[in-house]
């Protein structure tokens, strides 16, 4: 396409900045407000799913306002060539950044915040993206994050464009449940976040290899999570990348505990118990959450499993099952144990005699009135 087309008789379509299998993103100039736009020119094939997706996409970028998602200016769905206008952001991709190597913790929780914000505010209007990595998260001023590319996000209830038998996503980041063809919702985009924060973290994919063996790696291992990670930030991405769907976090979760806003953990810190009790809500546990954790092959400890107590200071030890221990057995001196003393009672006092003085209030008394 020239460089010099002017579309719909008002925006100028400049260079190319990416392509991508139904759309090529260009440079643009909007004439009629004086600004630089990015502009995303679809090429819909002759399948009319393709034509459903375009509107889809449009319609739902259109619907969502959020710093942390690219806006959407104008857009024509039905044209000779569909087209939707977009905010230009000025920087690089993600994945370019991921490129120059590890990125440090600090930078990699903010990051992460400011993504998992946006996926909750995605997910709290019932659309999930299904395709987050790290060329769909664009670096804007001072590295702000925004989420792009929902040409594969649908809403939570609605029917699908593909075959049942069709994986839609980009391999090295897709969720267990999408490479088994199971039903999809939002904790695939918190799966597919945690693995984008672990790249950020080490520098390299989790999963490599083609897409059939990148696809498959998930369901024979869990995520290694570096060890040396700050324990609260090392249990919370063993959480995201949980080959069950539903214990993972939800993204509102994750970005709270990212932004250091909430709790430490998913998980509120319990009291000491004694042995016994202990045992007993191991017993609860085991029971509660062991039918849940198989995995086809993989490591000794999955992700599936709580991360071990022994990464975590003693002081802050935190568990999965909640526990109200008894309350313990209060000890008593011997004056609370003794029986009250009778009522007191007024004594006229007679020539000669002694006024007797007031017994000694015991520890667990309240402060007693004077006698008249």
């Amino acid at each position: 396409m020239p460089d010099t087309l002017l579309l719909a008789n008002r925006y100028q379509v400049g260079a190319l900045l990416g392509a991508g299998g139904m759309a090529e993103v260009r440079r643009g100039r909007d004439t009629v407000l004086v600004r630089d736009v990015a502009i995303k020119l679809f090429q819909p094939g002759e399948d009319v799913a393709d034509a459903q997706r375009i509107d889809n996409e449009i319609r739902t970028l259109a619907g969502l306002s959020h710093p942390g998602l690219v806006a959407v200016y104008d857009a024509d769905p039905g044209g000779e060539t569909p087209y939707m206008v977009l905010e230009l952001v000025e920087g690089r991709t993600l994945h370019a950044r991921i490129a120059e190597g590890p990125m440090p913790v600090e930078d990699v929780r903010r990051l992460g915040a400011a993504v998992a914000d946006a996926l909750a505010h995605v997910h709290e209007r019932g659309i999930i993206h299904r395709d987050v990595k790290p060329s769909n998260v664009l670096l804007g001023d001072e590295d702000a994050p925004r989420l792009a590319d929902f040409g594969l996000a649908r809403l939570a209830d609605s029917a699908r464009l593909t075959r049942a038998d069709q994986v839609v996503g980009t391999a090295a980041y897709l969720s267990p449940e999408q490479v088994r063809g199971d039903a999809i919702t939002p904790a695939a985009d918190v799966y597919a976040l945690g693995l984008v924060l672990l790249e950020c973290l080490t520098g390299r994919r989790e999963f490599q290899g083609g897409e059939v063996e990148a696809a498959v790696a998930r369901l024979h291992r869990s995520p290694e999570v570096p060890a040396d990670l700050p324990f609260d930030l090392r249990r919370l991405l063993m959480l995201m990348t949980s080959t069950t769907a539903a214990r993972r976090p939800s993204a509102r979760e994750c970005a709270r505990v990212l932004s250091a806003e909430g709790p430490a953990t998913v998980a509120a810190p319990l009291p000491r118990r004694s042995r016994g009790a202990f045992v007993a809500a191991a017993v609860v546990l085991a029971a509660s959450v062991g039918t849940g954790l198989l995995l086809q092959g993989g490591p000794a400890v999955p992700a599936e499993s709580a991360p071990p107590a022994t990464t975590e200071p003693a002081s802050t030890r935190v568990h999965t099952v909640q526990w109200t221990p008894a309350p313990a057995p209060v000890a008593h001196t011997e004056a609370e144990v003794q029986a009250p003393p009778p009522a007191q009672q007024q004594v006229r006092a007679e020539p000669g005699m002694v006024k007797p003085k007031p017994a000694k209030a015991g520890p667990g008394d309240g402060k007693g009135k004077k006698n008249p």
